[in-house]
């Protein structure tokens, strides 16, 4: 113990967990005043991080205040049954874990401690939350799961920065609308397993929420608004009362996941059929049949409908894979009706112009053109030019002149050669989308014409990825998609792009997922599903809470059991994390 003390002295770190302790040692409390012999007082620092976590304390003392500069307190998976008030007094305090223990408050003097950013209190026996919480004006991840709370104190509200909310397992029976549109910057909400009866108008507030959790409540229906969580991508809602769903949800364009298993829906409706989802579960509902529109969801990989009464659908179907239901679906939609004589690419080519004028985005995507037309750089200002589905197997020169342009399409054609002279011209460009096309090998400084770039998709390009380490000069990507590429490897120049938010690699050759993704902080979503990876790398579950999004299905997993990855991707980073040999 006295060998520790003394390194703490010298880090201002100091680790007692699973150390079977009955009691915090005095001498942790008088840090500096504990300075031995042999030690110089002088290069002595104040404890800053002390954990405490899975052990058998059952007092944390007052003293705690002699620790002034503490940040960090750990002192989770122990048996306290209360929390001195001198918390209050620790104003460098950003980090306090007191979950798992056996509190049944929290001290209103913990609002003292106005540096706070990061609280978890769950596992307890805790019937509200002080109001005093208000005043810490920080507090963006807020853990009160599993405890006994019937509200949530108004004072919340002041907490703007708000990112990450966990009240699962409590007894709240609604949240208010003032709340939850005070959480503008809310990425994650969870707020399974309560009494909820609805969910507030104000969530089409939260633009920024990617993950979303009411499964097990009493929930009758989903308000239109729900359309504002425009990045939302996964939605949980198992276990409710919904007997429909709205219109709107259709207009969620960035979900993944849509989890509605055991509700009372009567019908999917045909404006959801517009959702790109991986996963929907719609077992045990009250489903007589599906809108054959469904079959026009080629991204679902997985779709469940056991426990509906089915009168439209073979048994087999239902309980069959996917693909086969798909196509079953698209081939009762009825044939297009014929139409009459098509326009000519001239008349489709000058109306697109013509609209361009006010919008700056000049759309020409299916329309069989062979060659880029000449209003494209004739155009003033477009910001951007939609040119996929066609046959074009060349960029025209004139296009370097297109000074303003942030976004370009090019999805579906017969483009061979990387543009790198173009590329080079246009130095507003942002998102530039080449996926689908017989791409040859980049060269290896192709990348550095387009460094600005923050969305890329090369997608379908099989043997098109220049050289390692080529990722490199496009330091200010945010979103890079490489599905369907025969991928053996995850490249380290990719997996350290600093700003990389999504990352989606499905449908390749993956076998292993490389330790170093755990530095990939900005990571939010990593999509890997349909690839051939059969353990995870426990470091992973380092990027839990950032990373919101992980997709996996369609691999041969054989470290993770089935259960826990069907309750997605917050339950298998905690899984992955507990894991991590300390």
């Amino acid at each position: 113990m006295d060998r520790m003390l003394k390194a703490a002295r010298a880090s201002g770190s100091l680790n007692l967990s699973n150390r079977s302790l009955k009691e915090v040692p005095d001498e942790v409390y008088k840090s500096l005043d504990a300075v031995g012999e042999g030690e110089n007082w002088w290069e002595a620092v104040e404890l800053q991080k002390l954990i405490l976590a899975h052990n058998e304390i059952q007092l944390l003392k007052e003293d705690i205040r002699n620790l002034p500069l503490l940040s960090v307190l750990n002192v989770s998976h122990n048996k306290l049954s209360y929390l001195p008030t001198a918390i209050g007094e620790l104003k460098s305090l950003k980090a306090l874990d007191v979950s798992n223990n056996l509190l049944n408050e929290i001290p209103e003097e913990v609002g003292s401690a106005t540096a706070l950013i990061k609280f978890d209190c769950s596992g307890n026996q805790i019937k509200d939350l002080p109001c005093s919480l208000g005043n810490c004006l920080d507090l963006s991840d807020l853990k009160a799961s599993n405890n006994r709370l019937t509200s949530l104190p108004e004072e919340l509200s002041n907490c703007s920065k708000m990112t990450k909310l966990d009240v699962e397992g409590n007894k709240l029976t609604t949240l208010s609308e003032k709340l939850v549109a005070s959480w503008t910057f809310l990425s994650e909400l969870i707020a399974a397993k309560n009494t909820l009866t609805d969910i507030p108008e104000s969530i089409g507030s939260l633009s920024r929420l990617i993950r979303l959790d009411f499964h097990q409540n009493k929930i009758a229906s989903i308000p239109s608004s729900i359309k504002g969580c425009s990045l939302l991508a996964e939605f949980y809602m198992g276990n409710n009362f919904l007997t429909s769903l709205p219109t709107e949800i259709g207009e969620l364009t960035n979900l993944g996941t849509f989890d509605l298993h055991s509700n009372k829906l009567k019908e999917f409706p045909v404006e959801a059929c517009k959702l790109k989802l991986s996963v929907l579960d719609l077992s045990n509902n009250s489903l007589s049949g599906l809108p054959p529109e469904i079959g026009l969801m080629t991204t679902l990989r997985k779709l469940v409908l056991t426990g509906n009464p089915m009168r439209t659908l073979r048994s087999s179907l239902v309980t069959g894979p996917t693909p086969a239901l798909l196509r079953f679906l698209r081939s009762r939609l009825p044939a297009e009706e014929e139409s009459g004589p098509s326009e000519s690419k001239e008349n489709v080519i000058a109306r697109a112009a013509r609209l361009s004028l006010g919008s700056k985005e000049l759309s020409l995507g299916g329309h069989g053109l062979s060659d880029v037309p000449p209003q494209v750089w004739e155009t003033t200002d477009i910001t951007k030019v939609d040119l996929s589905r066609n046959s074009i197997e060349a960029l025209p020169v004139q296009l370097s002149s297109c000074a303003s342009l942030e976004t370009l399409i090019l999805s579906k054609n017969k483009i061979k050669e990387w543009p790198s002279a173009i590329l080079e011209s246009l130095h507003n460009l942002v998102c530039l989308k080449l996926d689908n096309n017989p791409l040859r090998q980049i060269p290896s400084d192709g990348f550095q014409a387009a460094s600005k770039l923050q969305v890329l998709d090369l997608s379908g390009n099989a043997g098109c990825l220049p050289e390692n380490p080529a990722f490199s000069h496009l330091m200010q990507l945010q979103e890079l998609y490489l599905r369907r590429m025969q991928i053996s490897e995850m490249r380290a120049d990719i997996i350290s792009l600093p700003k990389l938010r999504i990352l989606d690699m499905s449908q390749n050759s993956l076998q292993l997922v490389p330790e170093g993704l755990k530095n990939a902080t900005s990571l939010q979503e990593l999509r890997l599903s349909d690839n051939n990876i059969s353990t995870l790398p426990p470091e992973l579950g380092l990027l839990e809470p950032s990373l919101q999004v992980l997709q996996l299905d369609g691999n041969p997993l054989r470290s993770i059991r089935r259960t826990i990855l069907d309750r997605g991707t917050k339950a298998v980073l905690m899984y992955l994390k507990d894991k991590i040999p300390y």
